[in-house]
């Protein structure tokens, strides 16, 4: 039997900007248009794990202590930053969406024991978001 997969969802505000220092100006708007310019985002956030039902509580995990991960490890380091200047982890990577995603993941991942993280969903805009399932794991 499979188990169920549990989502909670999560918001913060946090700003960005595309851009490389050692091209001009004229480059950075080329490739990356308005968003070469400082802008933010009220990100939407979901986190969705799986694990085995605890027969004795009905739950698979404790939904406070999955909150206090993600506010500690994410929403504390990203709510109101200009992630990619604020947060060494963005040192030399463009602050897209997909990257994020997987900041998120190496934020969290290992500090939900019992549960496995199965899923980060981010939504940028209401008509973007990116899905990250974690590095490719080797299953030998």
């Amino acid at each position: 039997m499979s188990n169920p997969f549990l989502t909670k969802v999560f918001h913060f505000n946090a700003a960005h900007q595309y851009g490389h220092n050692d091209w001009s100006a004229e480059k950075n708007w080329k490739v990356f248009g308005p968003d070469s310019k400082v802008h933010g985002h009220n990100y939407i956030l979901e986190v969705m794990v799986t694990a085995a039902v605890n027969p004795e509580t009905g739950f698979m995990v404790d939904l406070d202590e999955l909150k206090d991960i993600v506010k500690k490890y994410v929403i504390d380091i990203l709510d109101h930053s200009q992630f990619e200047i604020e947060v060494d982890w963005f040192k030399d990577k463009q602050p897209s969406t997909e990257n994020l995603v997987k900041f998120i993941w190496t934020q969290i991942d290992q500090r939900l024991k019992p549960v496995v993280l199965h899923r980060i969903r981010l939504h940028e805009t209401p008509s973007i978001f990116t899905d990250y399932y974690g590095p490719v794991r080797n299953e030998f």
